[in-house]
């Protein structure tokens, strides 16, 4: 018997010897002249394991609903109604693009793994929270242009700032000071 065949080298159930620049685990666990049968599990991906629990109704809430300020509160809150009256699961957060970035990029990073599907951002003046919101997250965003004593020609400003967002940060805008609308839309996508 030879060398190769004490170190099991030619045995044809065992797998061939990598050649330079091949994967050596290309070949792991698979019989030499096999099926293409593994014994060694292929990797789930992603959807193949969020797929069985998209359709469980959990307690998480399915939009959060952002504002920059707690003045704001007054407007936004009509999204919340309207989410409640449809049974839908929603947060309310106040946070600053401007004064908390940080906190905003963590809440928008998070949004999804915490069960959230598509996020509300009201913001007046500059209007910086749906964009900030957006630029973290792949979720749908849905801004809420604000008007305020301090906005310019009755909320231009923050319709401007919401509508023109750069390509590849889309952010939807409806009108002014119309978070009803705002969380319409939400339940549409949810239901899309």
């Amino acid at each position: 018997m030879g060398e190769a065949d004490r170190n099991g080298m030619n045995d044809p159930t065992l797998d061939p010897p990598c050649q330079e620049g091949e994967d050596p685990f290309a070949q792991e666990g698979r019989p030499q002249g096999g099926t293409g049968i593994s014994l060694v599990p292929e990797p789930d991906t992603e959807t193949e394991v969020d797929a069985p629990f998209e359709d469980i109704d959990v307690d998480a809430p399915r939009v959060g609903i952002v504002m920059g300020s707690k003045s704001d509160m007054e407007v936004m809150e009509k999204a919340a109604r309207e989410l409640q009256e449809r049974g839908v699961m929603h947060e309310v957060r106040v946070m600053s693009a401007h004064r908390e970035p940080d906190v905003v990029a963590e809440y928008a990073k998070n949004a999804h793994m915490r069960g959230l599907r598509v996020i509300i951002a009201g913001a007046g003046i500059s209007a910086a929270l749906p964009g900030a919101v957006a630029a973290h997250t792949d979720l749908p965003v849905i801004g809420v242009p604000l008007s305020s004593r301090l906005s310019a020609a009755g909320g231009l400003d923050a319709i401007l700032s919401i509508v023109q967002m750069p390509p590849g940060v889309p952010v939807a805008c409806v009108g002014l000071d119309n978070a009803r609308n705002a969380a319409i839309l939400a339940a549409q996508i949810l239901g899309a």
